[in-house]
């Protein structure tokens, strides 16, 4: 008999089939590509050895897969929920780290990536440098956010890169969330210059709670852990030649800034919103420099290789 090792110096049986995960690895056609061969093969080890080691029952395999299927029919172009699930296990930020890690050593390096999160949107509207992308909100927070984007290595402006913007409003929702905002507001695109300058109004943000009316929620109740995110912008830019960067900027104040439930803060992306006179339309002042790395410095100073991607695609992707 298949053993399990030795207990009390003798050989104990095997609980489970001891070559029914072996079985399924097999099955892998000659067709598929190593790289597919690879991710599967460990992901049927894992899953099989995580449902041994806990012992599933079917009950809690089919609860588990119900918690997918509501993410998925919860999820649409306003808010995905199956990504917030990711999020709240930390998956996101460490698929984030493995792919833009940077060498320990190099001199520079370009702005840090961060989470997408669950609701960025499509085709947020194209503004003017210097426009707001504040509407029907009054606020003592109003905040002008302004820098240069450049070329990490040579420090030259970079021309024709997109700032897509988006933040959640006072009360913490995103517009797509509360009703009584209007469509696509604070969110915003952007497309500097030749000076690689960009300059908008925008709001200091605040922190807010993942929503609990979905299976994040859920699951974040059920491991008694808090929601909240500390005050935080995202952007995603893009630029012509330029490797996409997906990223958030955190205010250094905010509460939960040492304790975000997506563990998506990092050193380099917290800011200091500073007061501001002098300028009628802001409260705040907020200077922050882009610094974008071409595909081929991507390659030499990411851990992992990357492949090129437009606009488009990192789209497409995310």
């Amino acid at each position: 008999m298949a053993t399990n090792g030795a207990v009390n110096g003798k050989q104990a049986a095997h609980k489970f089939n001891p070559h029914f995960t072996q079985a399924v690895i097999n099955a892998t056609g000659p067709k598929a590509s190593p790289r597919v061969r690879q991710v599967t093969t460990s992901l049927i080890q894992h899953l099989h050895d995580f449902a041994r080691e806990n012992e599933i029952t079917v009950d809690e395999w089919m609860a588990g897969l119900e918690l997918l299927n509501e993410a998925g029919r919860m999820s649409d172009d306003k808010r995905n929920e199956g990504q917030l699930l990711c999020d709240i296990f930390g998956f996101e930020s460490l698929v984030d780290e493995i792919t833009y890690k940077l060498a320990a050593d190099a001199a520079d390096e370009p702005t840090a990536t961060a989470i997408l999160g669950p609701f960025w949107r499509h085709d947020a509207p194209q503004k003017k440098m210097g426009d707001t992308i504040v509407s029907g909100i009054e606020s003592k927070d109003r905040t002008y956010m302004h820098g240069i984007v450049t070329d990490f290595k040579t420090g030259k402006p970079v021309e024709g890169a997109v700032l897509d913007v988006w933040h959640t409003a006072p009360n913490g929702l995103y517009e797509q969330q509360d009703p009584n905002q209007p469509e696509m507001n604070l969110r915003g695109r952007f497309t500097t210059g030749k000076d690689g300058k960009y300059d908008f109004y925008c709001l200091k943000p605040v922190p807010y709670p993942i929503p609990y009316d979905g299976p994040a929620g859920k699951i974040l109740q059920a491991m008694d852990r808090h929601p909240y995110r500390p005050a935080h912008i995202h952007f995603i830019l893009t630029a012509p030649g330029y490797k996409p960067i997906v990223t958030q900027i955190f205010d250094r104040n905010s509460k939960y800034i040492e304790d975000d439930s997506v563990f998506a803060v990092k050193d380099s992306l917290i800011v200091d919103f500073k007061p501001y006179q002098g300028d009628p339309n802001a409260d705040f002042e907020l200077p922050y420099d882009f610094k974008l790395a071409t595909y081929e410095d991507a390659k030499k100073h990411s851990v992992a290789g990357t492949t090129e991607e437009s606009g488009t695609a990192v789209a497409a992707r995310i």
